[in-house]
């Protein structure tokens, strides 16, 4: 398997889990400063202009966050990363989707490429403003999901890995985060899978 990257983006979560399956994989990075996600070598594999991406060994690619989590857990069942169980598995999905859709898309977004929601340069600090106030709002409902739990759904799963990077992101932006989120992000960091992820990526 190749996972295309770029460093710190939303595709460190796929990273970590990788690491966590323990099965050979090569990383591509991509660079976002010199636009190499609109270069034609990597359009032809996935034409959206997004990691992560990852080619699978019949080179076929997969892409969302979602998607990928979901396929890698599903495909290894002996790293344990998607409960049995309907009800695990539906708190995992909903946390997930949470992180993804709503602290990332709605949250970060905003405050990462204002341009992409208002085209006015003046309305930019709004926008971000508003940003972190989604993001704030997302983590303090996750604060809530976490507590009397080391993870997301009881076990650790997918979902963590998606809680992870915008907890890292909240990180890299100095943005404090509630106590149970704050404690789930240091129980992640000292994981094997996401300590080999951040130097790997350079962090």
């Amino acid at each position: 398997m190749e996972l295309y990257y770029s460093p710190g983006a939303c595709s460190i979560g796929i990273h970590v889990l990788l690491e966590e399956i323990g099965k050979p994989y090569q990383l591509k990075k991509l660079d976002f400063a010199k636009r190499e996600q609109y270069a034609p070598d990597f359009t032809r594999i996935n034409p959206k202009s997004k990691v992560p991406t990852l080619v699978r060994d019949d080179g076929s690619a997969l892409t969302e966050f979602p998607a990928i989590a979901l396929y890698l857990a599903r495909t290894n069942p002996q790293a344990h990363l998607l409960p049995d169980d309907a009800e695990h598995q539906a708190r995992v999905l909903e946390a997930l989707d949470y992180a993804v859709a709503t602290i990332h898309m709605q949250g970060f977004s905003r405050q990462f490429r204002p341009g992409n929601f208002s085209p006015n340069e003046a309305d930019h600090e709004a926008v971000k403003a508003r940003g972190r106030e989604i993001a704030a709002n997302g983590f303090s409902v996750m604060d809530k999901t976490l507590d009397g739990k080391d993870y997301v759904a009881g076990p650790y799963s997918i979902a963590d890995a998606a809680l992870f990077y915008v907890e890292f992101w909240a990180g890299r932006l100095k943005q404090q985060l509630p106590p149970h989120c704050a404690a789930h992000f240091a129980r992640m960091k000292a994981r094997p899978a996401v300590q080999s992820t951040l130097a790997a990526e350079g962090f």
